[in-house]
């Protein structure tokens, strides 16, 4: 329920519904308050303990701010961020934390990006677009639907580095194709059934041009 309300508060900021968004950010807190009161009763941690080790977090993880370390740049100010999360929960390798029930795009992106503040990463838009294009070659080669699968897993990956390199965000951008994508089918079948034929009657060329259509009256 609680990643079902974290979706719908998710829409409404992509909708720029602020009066939905003030009712769905009040059922994400229903939920904070409903765990809080299920840590009280178990007697593991209640609110205002919640409250506390949030704020304990944000002061330990900004000495910049709230002691007296020096930084230069924002950059040193994420990596300093990472080695603090590093140190303070136990974590091996740097690419620890990240969810694995986080979206699929948006945790290969952050995976990327926790590799890059090690260096692990290219310097060059060019030497990751080179990387795309050898992995679509290897995924044409493939015969095997197993091998084409991790292939096409390869490429998808590639693909969220190029986004990275170009400063867009994935899971977000795929969202907003789909969505235009469906609005405009929409409109196609109501094109098509404002002729009174049945949509799977017409051809694919046919359909093509009232999507055209569609494209042309969004401009």
């Amino acid at each position: 329920m609680l990643v079902e309300e974290a979706y719908e508060v998710l829409e409404a900021i992509d909708s720029r519904d602020y009066t939905e968004l003030k009712k769905e950010l009040g059922d994400i807190l229903l939920h904070i308050l409903f765990h809080s009161e299920i840590g009280l009763e178990t007697g593991e941690f209640d609110l205002a303990s919640v409250i506390q080790a949030e704020t304990d977090k944000l002061i330990y993880r900004h000495p910049h701010v709230f002691a007296d370390v020096k930084v230069n740049s924002p950059e040193e100010v994420s990596h300093n961020w990472e080695q603090l999360k590093r140190r303070e929960s136990g974590r091996i390798s740097v690419l620890d934390g990240v969810p694995a029930s986080l979206p699929s795009l948006q945790r290969a992106s952050r995976i990327q990006e926790k590799a890059s503040k090690v260096g692990f990463d290219w310097t060059e838009k060019k030497s990751v677009w080179k990387k795309v294009r050898e992995e679509i070659q290897e995924f044409e080669q493939e015969t095997s639907l197993e091998r084409r699968t991790e292939e096409f897993g390869d490429l998808l990956f590639a693909l969220v580095n190029i986004a990275r390199h170009e400063g867009i965000e994935p899971e977000g951008t795929l969202r907003e194709a789909t969505k235009k994508f469906e609005r405009r089918f929409r409109q196609v079948e109501k094109k098509a059934e404002a002729t009174g034929r049945p949509m799977k009657s017409f051809t694919l060329e046919e359909l093509d041009r009232f999507w055209d259509e569609v494209k042309l009256e969004e401009l």
